[in-house]
């Protein structure tokens, strides 16, 4: 049995008691070896298992040897290059190969890295760079295009990482000599922020190593696991996913897009793959959970976070099922905890305890411990709180600072805490119960999205005057204040603007100006133009009044509702009406804009294959979003098809 964090149970009567439990939950400490860098162990791991696999996608492998003398390559140009520590350089590449061996390659160089999504816009990608003062990027080929042409790119070197030992053959296949400590910086990675700009947080190698001895010791890694990267770059998560697996000398397998969104394929390609530790985020394993499995699956550990988790496991899966809770700024984990199954335990599944060197503290407005199963703000301190956000003193002061925490005659000390935003409160075991943001933060399919960023982007566009954006769950359910996803329903974005004067914006428009500064995953689903924002008596918008207004949707002119002209329309327009839970769907309806996303996009392309015998890819989603568009691009692929077996039949 793999040791797993678990607070002591409580007395019944535990008022008197509180600050005695609150040490206790706390007392999460380890003696791990922090003198070396993350880069390092993996090194170690290769000198001491060269064959051994270590990075596994659908079109090639790496093993250890590889990896290292690739990485060690390119880490010898960068270093050629001027980079060493505290040296940031952008890594442009999603989920693949080229991403590992650049990651690795930028931390042996010393230097640390900053993963750039290729999706995101340019616009978005310039600031990162600036932001981030990057001299020089390494790039997946196929996203060069992505770079290409901008005022940023101009002054930035930019590298294709290049997976033939031919390619940087004049450099040393040896690793470099380690520059840098385990106080460097490692990766620094963006969030959504509260101001209209991203902001990065830095992250050092000793923050980073700490998350990887926990997760080696509590899930009992070794070099025979087979762990999954499902997650994008510019999600933290996706750091999780590799350090941990290949410091131990595991395998990372990375699945395809149509096996990683879609929860059957998925739990199919996990089996086949004899995978025996995954993370999935919380809107792909609910349903993953709730999916009949194999008795004798490999899989022994399925993790989750990233949203607030609704669903528990059935009770006799093969697996545990793990929920995990973190801001970026705390290096992705700052709690876990095995979630019981179904019909154990009432009320939604708590987010566990502190992992190891790390407390977890729930305060009042004076920064006070408030008693036991009484809500207050999470703090958090120990070995994973970040050095800081990137070129902003102000801000860092603001929710880094030193407070004096614990009974001062058992160790208590003033102690660095990261001010979380979150609610909840101690449950009678020590585990944390989530209550959701103090303030308008939300969190959807895994991204930390702040709504004035997006409020800020559409406040650039000429004939917006003024905005703001919400988060509203699918039921109809708003989720205003504190956007805490405890409602069930999927949410999505809704914006309320105020039009400049003589000005009537179109939504169309909108949505063309905010894609070419924000990532899909902030586009809101719907736009309401509204006379003026509603205030508080304290002048700051009312958000729950919002909902309340006379509004209308900023589509003048179009008609309610059209009907499908073919057979092809009628039924796709019943499957994409059926599985967003909607009663029609008009034919040139944006299945995005209807709240629609990646996730349920995969179980549109699998009811279009079942539906039609025809195979479309994801992208074709984006490309043709509407009933109109996608039905076309359907019966191209029919008479295509029905052309190809004439054809052969002709033979």
């Amino acid at each position: 049995m793999v040791p797993f964090l678990k607070a002591e149970p409580a007395p019944s009567v535990v008022s008197s008691q509180d600050g005695e439990l609150l040490e206790r939950w706390n007392s999460t400490q380890r003696l791990f070896s922090m003198n070396r860098c993350v880069h390092e162990l993996v090194v170690e791991q290769a000198r001491s298992a060269p064959d051994a696999l270590a990075v596994a996608s659908r079109n090639r492998n790496l093993n250890y040897k590889e990896l290292d003398r690739l990485s060690s390559r390119l880490a010898h140009f960068l270093r050629q290059r001027g980079v060493g520590p505290e040296v940031c350089v952008g890594l442009l590449a999603a989920r693949s190969l080229k991403m590992v061996v650049g990651a690795l390659a930028i931390m042996k160089a010393g230097g640390a890295y900053v993963p750039l999504d290729p999706s995101y816009p340019r616009e978005r990608i310039d600031f990162l760079l600036r932001d981030a003062n990057v001299g020089i990027v390494l790039m997946h080929p196929q996203a060069a295009h992505v770079f290409s042409g901008g005022s940023e790119s101009r002054q930035i070197e930019s590298v294709k990482i290049d997976l033939r030992e031919s390619a940087l053959a004049e450099f040393s296949a040896e690793p470099p000599v380690n520059s840098a400590t385990p106080q460097n910086l490692a990766y620094v990675i963006y969030t959504s922020g509260s101001t209209g700009q991203p902001k990065g947080v830095e992250i050092t190698h000793a923050n980073l190593l700490n998350l990887v001895f926990w997760h080696r010791e509590t899930f009992g890694i070794t070099a025979s696991d087979r762990a999954t990267l499902l997650s994008s770059p510019g999600f933290d998560a996706s750091i999780w996913e590799t350090w941990p697996y290949l410091a131990a000398g595991a395998s990372l397998h990375l699945p395809g897009d149509s096996a990683r969104l879609s929860p059957e394929a998925l739990r199919d390609w996990i089996q086949e793959q004899a995978i025996s530790i995954s993370f999935a985020p919380t809107a792909l394993a609910e349903p993953l959970v709730r999916l009949l499995w194999k008795r004798d699956a490999t899989l022994r550990f399925l993790l989750t976070g990233a949203d607030a988790l609704h669903q528990r496991p059935a009770p006799d899966l093969p697996f545990r099922f793990i929920n995990n809770y973190g801001p970026t700024e705390c290096t992705v984990v700052a709690t876990s905890g095995r979630v019981a199954p179904q019909g154990t335990e009432e009320g939604a599944p708590p987010i566990g305890c502190p992992i190891a060197n790390t407390e977890a503290w729930i305060l009042d407005e004076n920064l006070q411990p408030v008693s036991i199963g009484q809500t207050g703000e999470i703090f958090i301190s120990g070995a994973g709180i970040a050095r800081g956000y990137r070129n902003r003193p102000d801000l860092t002061a603001e929710r880094f600072f030193t407070c004096p925490l614990g009974n001062e005659a058992k160790g208590g000390k003033d102690r660095r805490v990261y001010r979380t935003g979150d609610l909840a409160r101690f449950l009678p075991d020590g585990q944390i119960a989530f209550q959701g943001r103090a303030d308008s933060q939300i969190k959807i399919r895994g991204h930390r999205i702040e709504p004035d960023e997006i409020a800020a982007a559409l406040n650039r566009h000429p004939n917006v005057q003024a905005s703001a954006v919400v988060a509203k769950n699918e039921t109809g359910a708003e989720s205003l204040s504190t956007a805490d996803g405890n409602g069930l329903g999927e949410k999505r974005l809704v914006a309320y603007f105020v039009a400049v004067p003589g000005t009537s914006p179109q939504e169309p428009d909108l949505v063309r100006h905010l894609r070419a500064i924000l990532p899909e995953f902030m586009i809101p689903s719907a736009f309401i133009s509204i006379a003026a924002l509603p205030l508080t008596a304290h002048g700051k918008i009312d958000r729950p009044a919002l909902v309340a207004m006379e509004s209308t949707r900023a589509r003048p002119g179009e008609p309610e509702y059209i009907a499908p002209r073919t057979v092809v329309e009628e039924r796709l327009a019943a499957i994409l009406a059926s599985l967003m839970s909607l009663e029609r769907v008009s034919i040139h309806e944006n299945f995005f804009l209807l709240g629609g996303h990646s996730l349920l996009g995969t179980q549109v392309i699998a009811r279009i294959r079942d539906s039609f015998g025809v195979e479309l890819p994801l992208r074709s989603l984006f490309d043709a979003p509407t009933v109109a568009d996608l039905s076309a691009e359907i019966e191209r692929l029919i008479v295509a098809k029905l052309e190809s077996a004439r054809a052969g039949g002709s033979r």
